[in-house]
């Protein structure tokens, strides 16, 4: 029903009422049944229903993909129509059109409102990115998208994103560059009220306030230039609680932290916690790379007596120079730590793979002709299964963007373990255009996630060898069983 409607408003298709009676209740959606009344008036206006049956009609389509009950008013409403002049193609299509409000059918009341907070939404992505990037990856878990997408976009559109930082990094991610340098934290709560224009006029942006326009007036991006960094805050350490950050940051208050160690004595957090913000490269702002830091904190041991910790901090061990990881190594430490990386996206390191096997980027569907056959491959990051219907949408990404995959039932069936449980796929299908959105209509899909995980495996040259232990003592204890480094990306299901 949304289809026609679109190409109705956009002049592409003619807008047609089958009588006078249906204009008036088809109107203003263009001829096109798209709420709930609507269709209780269609019932009762085309099909002669009384207003006690059209309002069980309503009923019925709330509870549709439960019960189907909507198939019990089907013999009274076509005959109905025909009765009062319809033709029975029209009839039938209407009644098509009614049954499929039982998934997708809203009162207009909850349209309007829907409508109101998505373009609210789409005003403050356009007008603040910097902004709405730290409110959604402080509102998260939620919605369609993952931190690495949101985070993707927000850089795409101009935003500065830091990573985490043991001396920078409050809980909460944060804008950076107002109060002098102060961090402004936004919640989930910060899209309401004055939050986005006090964080221009802290900043010393002295502009009027902006309103959101209305509808139909044009939506222009601001120049990067007057975008507030973002800073990723200690929340998206993977298993750092908040107690333990909480203390850091009371810790740090009194001034910034020189050392891990300095950090351990002076916060008090276990040393499992230090070893989580060593594997987000939290100490990065100390000298410190990822292994390093890992090196440091796994060489603290027990928890220092106050009457020693001045002795302790005199006898350091000597330096030991550890081969730092290749860039492929640390984005994939980089999602296991913090579910996104700031340095490459990991298909950048298989892109020359996948261009051997004429795998089309994301962002080159644009250029593939509508029809064409096309093989895309790309991280899940979506599953949509709609209840009532026999169709599957995946969302993929890879380097360059996002693609959307339309799935028939007959091939779910038949690639459903790969539909289902791989992180990475390999689509090949047929291009599906309309206007600027497109689709890739699937033939066949292949697990590729064995190649996203050979991302890491190809890319670390280093191997433990026995200097690496203290002689004649055995294994050293900083040594942790070595971990099978794979990508860890999370995709979000709605089936």
């Amino acid at each position: 029903m949304v289809h026609p409607y679109l190409r109705r408003r956009e002049g592409k298709e003619k807008v047609e009422y089958p009588s006078e009676a249906l204009r008036e209740v088809l109107e203003k959606t263009l001829g096109v049944p798209l709420f709930q009344e609507q269709a209780m008036k269609v019932a009762i206006v085309g099909a002669g229903f009384t207003p006690e049956e059209a309002d069980r009609l309503r009923r019925s389509m709330a509870t549709f993909k439960h019960t189907g009950g909507v198939g019990a008013f089907r013999d009274k409403m076509i005959r109905g129509m025909l009765a009062n002049g319809y033709t029975q193609d029209f009839a039938e299509r209407t009644f098509k059109q009614i049954e499929g409000f039982g998934s997708y059918g809203f009162p207009e009341s909850h349209a309007a409102s829907f409508a109101k907070i998505a373009y609210a939404s789409c005003w403050m992505k356009c007008h603040h990115p910097d902004v709405f990037c730290a409110a959604l990856l402080n509102a998260q878990p939620m919605g369609f998208y993952a931190p690495a997408q949101i985070v993707r976009d927000a850089r795409e559109h101009g935003v500065v994103v830091r990573p985490v930082c043991v001396n920078e990094s409050r809980w909460d991610c944060t804008l950076e560059g107002v109060e002098g340098d102060k961090a402004l934290p936004l919640d989930g709560g910060g899209l309401g009220g004055g939050g986005v224009n006090e964080a221009r006029c802290l900043s010393g942006d002295s502009t009027p306030p902006q309103t959101p326009p209305h509808q139909g007036e044009g939506l222009s991006a601001p120049p990067p230039s007057s975008l507030l960094p973002l800073r990723l805050g200690l929340r998206m350490v993977k298993g750092l609680a908040n107690e333990h950050a909480a203390r850091i940051l009371a810790a740090r208050s009194e001034r910034p932290f020189e050392s891990v160690e300095d950090v351990w004595r002076r916060s008090g957090v276990p040393v499992a916690a230090l070893e989580r913000l060593a594997d987000a490269d939290a100490f990065a702002s100390l000298g410190l790379d990822r292994r390093q830091a890992l090196w440091r904190v796994r060489g603290l041991g027990a928890a220092p007596l106050p009457l020693f910790a001045a002795a302790d901090a005199r006898e350091r061990e000597p330096e030991v120079a550890l081969r730092a990881m290749t860039e492929g190594r640390e984005v994939v430490e980089d999602y296991r730590a913090v579910q996104l990386s700031l340095r490459a996206h990991p298909l950048r390191f298989l892109r020359p793979r996948l261009e051997a096997r004429r795998i089309v980027s994301c962002a080159g569907l644009m250029d593939v002709k509508d029809g064409r056959k096309v093989a895309v491959a790309g991280i899940v990051l979506v599953r949509q299964r709609p209840g009532a219907g026999n169709v599957t949408f995946v969302t993929i990404e890879d380097e360059t963007g996002i693609a959307n995959i339309i799935i028939w039932q007959r091939l779910f069936d038949r690639f459903r373990r790969i539909v289902l449980g791989a992180a990475m796929i390999g689509v090949k299908g047929r291009v599906q255009r309309e206007g600027e959105v497109v689709h890739i209509v699937t033939d066949a899909l292949e697990d590729m996630t064995p190649l996203l995980h050979s991302v890491a495996a190809m890319d670390f040259p280093h191997r433990v060898s026995p200097g690496d232990g203290a002689s004649f003592g055995g294994p050293d204890p900083r040594h942790r069983p070595a971990r099978q480094p794979v990508i860890e990306v999370k995709s979000r299901n709605f089936h």
